[in-house]
């Protein structure tokens, strides 16, 4: 038997992304696996793991709108943006009221310029920024086009608080802790993070690492593409259509927007991705006997 789908892990603290991976590959007798977007170790809740032939999907998931729930602490600055880095500098933040972050938060809402810090996994030159970091380097780093959809200030206990942030793919949380201290004039970093949510994938719906691991049959956390994918838009072939898209010819295409959908056949399983080219529906990435 195939088997293929995804895994919604809540990733605990003090393990990196790939330390799940290679646990989960371990415990569970799994060849083909891989993550999803990347979690700190800092970090923890909602970590995605493709399995077998979804691994073609990761960067499907990857490119879905991010949920975090982010600790701050004002009036301390690390290198590493968070609180495993070294202080580089302290001051007071006593005199900052919960209405000043409410009021900085509004100029982060939209899309925005963002830079990404020093320790991070972006290349520069052939080399991780991190590894740079690490070697004593720091560099300039161009700024990146970001999307913040939303930030609620939900806990007020100073110099700590803590935000609900929603945004796309790619936006650092650390960045934006700093970026708000320096904005408040006093300085930030991010003091804990979890994820939420990431596309279809939610906290609430996450299975704790250590059950997974226990489980007699981990199979049955495995999730389907079709409702992993979910908020995608989707293509219904019957198998006519379906052996033209295997066969690399274009379909008819109702009227619509353009772009990406996720084409399904009579029973459910995952064609292929389809791209919009005027009236047609071309195969853009197809899965063979999935």
């Amino acid at each position: 038997m195939t088997i293929s789908g995804f895994l919604n892990i809540n990733k605990p603290t003090s393990m990196t992304s790939h330390d799940v991976v290679a646990k989960v590959r371990r415990a569970c007798g799994i060849k083909k696996i891989g993550h999803a977007g990347t979690l700190d170790p800092l970090a923890d809740g909602v970590l995605v793991l493709c399995v077998g032939s979804a691994t073609r999907l990761s960067e499907y998931v990857m490119q879905s709108t991010k949920s975090y729930r982010a600790r701050v602490r004002l009036g301390v600055v690390t290198d590493t943006y968070d609180a495993e880095g070294r202080v580089l500098r302290e001051c007071d933040a006593a005199h900052i009221t919960r209405d000043a972050v409410e009021r900085a938060l509004t100029d982060f809402i939209g899309e925005i310029e963002q830079v990404p810090p020093m320790y991070s996994a972006i290349k520069q030159g052939g080399r991780k920024l991190y590894e740079l970091a690490r070697a004593g380097e720091e560099v300039e780093r161009q700024p990146r086009r970001v999307r913040i959809d939303g930030l609620a200030l939900t806990d007020w206990s100073p110099p700590l608080f803590t935000l609900n942030v929603t945004c796309s793919a790619g936006t650092y949380i650390r960045s934006l802790a700093y970026d708000l201290g320096e904005r408040l004039g006093v300085g930030a970093h991010l003091a804990g993070l979890t994820r939420t949510a990431s596309g279809t994938f939610t906290l609430e719906r996450a299975v704790a690492l250590d059950t997974l691991l226990a489980s007699a049959d981990w199979t049955q956390h495995l999730i389907a593409p079709p409702a992993a994918l979910a908020d995608w838009p989707t293509v219904r072939l019957d198998a006519a259509a379906v052996a033209h898209i295997r066969h690399g010819r274009a379909i008819p295409a109702a009227s619509g927007r353009g772009g990406l959908a996720f084409a399904y056949g009579p029973e459910d399983e995952l064609v292929a991705i389809v791209q919009k080219d005027g009236s047609l529906w071309r195969p853009h990435k197809v899965f063979l006997n999935e």
